[in-house]
């Protein structure tokens, strides 16, 4: 009996234990500060959360989502993921001050959630027990507060995708607890502080895509913890400093699209732990001898001015998934069989050389001195090439490829012979051929609304070096100023009233005698296109379309120089009207509202439509980005940087003999990446990206991996995808989200890597003046469409069209999006729209062949 009633009153002990567990337990996760309560209902208040993520009447540390406490106060607050009512939705902006009374604070995350403004320096002052701190894409703008530095128990300091502006403070250097400093894609200016050797904890630094030029500091050899370093998409220059050879725990290295020049540091290859390292598209030259650690899986030096034999390939790993990319430099000698077991490399545009080694597992081996592969360098480049430097070349099975070339004559064979005599056939019909062209071209009649193609011997700069035609009209469209006029009006082109070094020459801002304002363009003949300035004024000769900036003369007296004369933009172009301070005493950047760049979009989609479906052989314009977009004192679009415009299909506005002879040197590249004639669907891509800058709110990042991954963020099904990537600064309702949402699709659509698949600039204008067709797709079966049957099954055809443009870009970029994007797809349809009474046919043009479009549909 008594042994039972020990167990007994064992077992009520541990019961009690265990009630006074959960009791206590119970009491640390109730928020015991009555101030610390209050300071999270303000907060609730100024960022209006929504109700079911911060219910008022339940206790915050218990069941608010995201509010983290300890011992009844609160040590985290994670706003990520966290959704605004309606009415702090309108208006959003970094309202944390009540945050100022929580001493306690630990972590503050707002990845993801919008904070327009900047950051407060009392955050640094107040909030000393900081650990985390993480605005990562949550639009903040402005400098960095000094007082950041403040914060001494500092861990991880996360401010990448906003746009901060100035460059980054010193006192940093006083974070001495940081390990993770993130402050990529924004737009950061100055040079890298050399007190960062400060931070000896620092295991990850990423300063990528922003404006940083300058060196890499020395002294940043001195970071024995660093294991991860991005410097790439930034203006460094100088050569690399050798001293990061001493980074002997790196692992990832970036230093991609900068400026770095001179020799590769032979220590970076020996670093033993390094498994990443990417040095492409600098000005790096050199030998790179260097015999890389056996660790790396990932090593690009693409894109340089690297000479000398390849690397020690046999030393790389020959394990799957290692990537090495040595394209596009000057590698030569006899390529080494060990290639052969390498999973996945780029040799293309070298000059290396091989008989008969297995190249099957290469990626790239295109553009080399290789013999019997297709794709190659010519022999005679790869012989005066190897000649040049003294080199055996093998490109005659015959040579002995261990000595060194010597001019070889021409062997009398009856092959030879036979070469010769069909060389001479052949050229003597080409030349024919070329004549019975010219004479064509010459008894042809002009077709006046086309632009012409004038040789480019012919130069408007005096009477006599003028043809008559010409003369009389350029004179008759446009005013003729006088170079002294011209001199008067810039001040004599002083550097005061120089805006811009553009494509073909500087740009300047004067004013004449008049009052009038003028800008005008100084292209320097001696070192641009003979025929560069005639192409505007032919363009111009077509008509003056509203949408192109207003041409008001020129001068053309002397030889070595031309003067364009332009209407002066008050609003300037696009790239620095996005954002503009909104006085001199206040710091901030005030953005332009939805409603102005929708105006841009349709205004700059109205120029291109008039280049390429009003113009009689359509034109392509060639140059489109937010720099060529310039605005007027109401921001109505004028496309300017028209100096390469040129008809679709013809690289430069020059007579058949000029394009037959000589390649152009101004000729864009395509998408792609060839160098083929230029086509309208080119100017379509280029557009998308401007209709992504808009929506986005991020300029001039010529960066593809954020361009795909921001396209996996839009989906035609789903809305709330793409507000992850609207610009935040942006107060916008939920129908001009809606309209985000549609000028986004088009975006998508444009920037298919399939031209044959992007949409024409006739399609995007209507879609872009009536957005909501875009994304209510039953509209097209609504009101007076299903009066006539003929009607309703046009309509589909055409959206049909319009949808095949978008989702052959969404499976192109579908395999590249990150994990868990495509997982968020909803399939679900966007309002009846029975209230919009303009029939589809108003809004997407007519296919060329709408049967085509049809019979697509009934094969899929």
């Amino acid at each position: 009996m008594e042994a039972m009633l020990k167990v007994l009153f064992h077992f009520f002990f541990i019961f009690l234990l265990l009630v006074n567990s959960v009791l206590t337990q119970s009491t640390v996760r109730r928020l015991s500060s009555g101030v610390e309560r209050t300071a999270l209902f303000d907060l609730r208040a100024s960022l209006g959360i929504k109700a079911r993520f911060w219910p008022r009447k339940l206790d915050p540390c218990a069941n608010w989502t995201g509010v983290e406490c300890s011992n009844g106060r609160v040590t985290g607050i994670n706003l990520s993921g966290l959704q605004r009512t309606r009415v702090g939705h309108r208006s959003p902006s970094f309202s944390i001050d009540s945050l100022v009374r929580c001493t306690q604070l630990g972590t503050f995350n707002s990845s993801g959630f919008a904070l327009p403004g900047q950051i407060p320096d009392w955050l640094g002052q107040n909030l000393s027990a900081l650990q985390v701190l993480d605005l990562t894409s949550s639009s903040v703008l402005g400098p960095i507060p000094s007082s950041i530095g403040s914060l001494n128990q500092l861990n991880r300091l996360l401010l990448a995708n906003n746009f901060l502006t100035g460059i980054i403070p010193d006192s940093l250097r006083e974070l001495s607890s940081l390990s993770i400093l993130n402050l990529s894609l924004n737009m950061l200016t100055g040079s890298i502080p050399t007190s960062f050797s400060a931070l000896a904890n620092l295991t990850a630094l990423d300063l990528s895509s922003n404006f940083l030029s300058g060196p890499i500091p020395m002294n940043f050899g001195s970071f024995s913890s660093l294991q991860s370093l991005n410097l790439s998409n930034n203006s460094l220059a100088s050569s690399l400093p050798i001293q990061l050879g001493n980074l002997s725990q790196l692992v990832d290295l970036d230093l991609g699209f900068n400026s770095f020049s001179g020799s590769f540091p032979n220590e970076l290859g020996h670093l033993t732990n390094l498994r990443r390292l990417s040095v492409k598209n600098n000005n790096l030259g050199g030998n790179l001898s260097s015999n890389f650690t056996p660790n790396i899986i990932l090593l690009d030096v693409s894109s340089n001015n690297f000479t000398g034999n390849l690397p020690d390939l046999s030393t790389f790993p020959n394990t799957s998934g290692v990537t090495l990319n040595f394209s596009n430099n000057q590698f030569y000698g006899i390529l080494d069989s060990s290639v052969s077991t390498l999973d996945s490399i780029d040799l293309s545009n070298n000059y290396l050389q091989g008989l008969n080694v297995n190249l099957e597992n290469t990626t790239s081996i295109s553009r080399n001195c290789f013999i019997r592969i297709p794709n190659q360098r010519s022999l005679d480049d790869c012989r005066t090439f190897y000649l040049l430097r003294n080199l055996p070349f093998n490109g005659d099975s015959n040579s002995n490829p261990t000595t060194p070339l010597q001019p070889q004559l021409p062997r009398k064979s009856n092959n030879n012979r036979l070469k010769y005599v069909m060389a001479g056939v052949f050229g003597g019909l080409g030349v024919f051929i070329i004549i019975v062209i010219i004479l064509f071209l010459v008894f042809k009649p002009c077709n006046k609304r086309s632009v012409s193609q004038r040789s480019a011997n012919v130069e408007p700069v005096q009477e006599e070096g003028i043809e008559k035609g010409q003369t009389i009209s350029v004179n008759l469209m446009f005013d003729s100023f006088s170079y002294e006029q011209i001199l008067q009006a810039t001040s004599g082109f002083s550097d005061s009233n120089l805006m811009k070094h553009g494509h073909t020459g500087d740009i300047f801002k004067g004013k004449l005698e008049d009052g009038v304002s003028i800008v005008v363009k100084r292209v320097d003949m001696r070192v641009s296109r003979k025929d560069c300035y005639m192409s505007e004024l032919e363009l111009f000769g077509k008509g003056m379309h509203t949408r192109l900036v207003p041409l008001l003369g020129h001068c053309l007296e002397h030889e070595t120089e031309k003067l364009l004369v332009y209407k002066f933009m008050p609003n300037g172009d696009l790239s620095n009207s996005l954002y503009r301070s909104t006085s001199l005493e206040d710091s901030g950047l005030q953005s332009l509202d939805w409603i102005t760049r929708l105006k841009i979009a349709i205004g700059a989609a109205e120029g291109l439509s008039y280049l390429h479906h009003e113009c009689n052989p359509p034109i392509v314009h060639r140059d489109i980005q937010a720099s060529s977009i310039l605005l007027d004192d109401k921001y109505d679009v004028r496309l300017g940087s028209l100096s390469e415009v040129c008809v679709q299909g013809v690289e430069d506005n020059q007579n058949v003999i000029s394009r037959l002879l000589r390649i152009s040197s101004n000729s864009e590249p395509t998408p792609s990446g060839s160098s083929s004639p230029p086509i309208c669907a080119y100017d379509v891509y280029c557009f998308g990206k401007v209709l992504l800058e808009l929506v986005t709110g991020k300029i001039g990042i010529n960066n593809s991996e954020w361009v795909e991954q921001t396209l996996s963020f839009i989906n035609n099904y789903d809305k709330e995808l793409v507000s992850k990537i609207v610009d935040q600064s942006l107060v916008i309702d939920e129908d001009l989200m809606e309209e985000v949402w549609a000028v986004a699709i088009v975006a998508k659509s444009c920037l298919n890597p399939k031209a044959s698949k992007r949409p024409q600039m006739a399609h995007i204008l209507k879609a872009l003046e009536n957005p909501f067709r875009v994304v209510r797709e039953e509209d097209f079966s609504s009101g007076r469409l299903r009066n006539n049957s003929s009607r309703r099954s046009w309509s589909a055809a055409l959206f049909g069209s319009w949808r095949q443009s978008f989702s052959g870009s969404v499976h192109s970029q579908s395999q590249k999006s990150r994990e868990g994007v495509s997982g968020q797809r909803r399939e679900n349809s966007q309002g009846s729209g029975a209230n919009d009474k303009r029939l589809s046919s108003e809004i997407f043009p007519e296919p060329v062949d709408i049967n085509d479009v049809e019979r697509q549909d009934e094969t899929r």
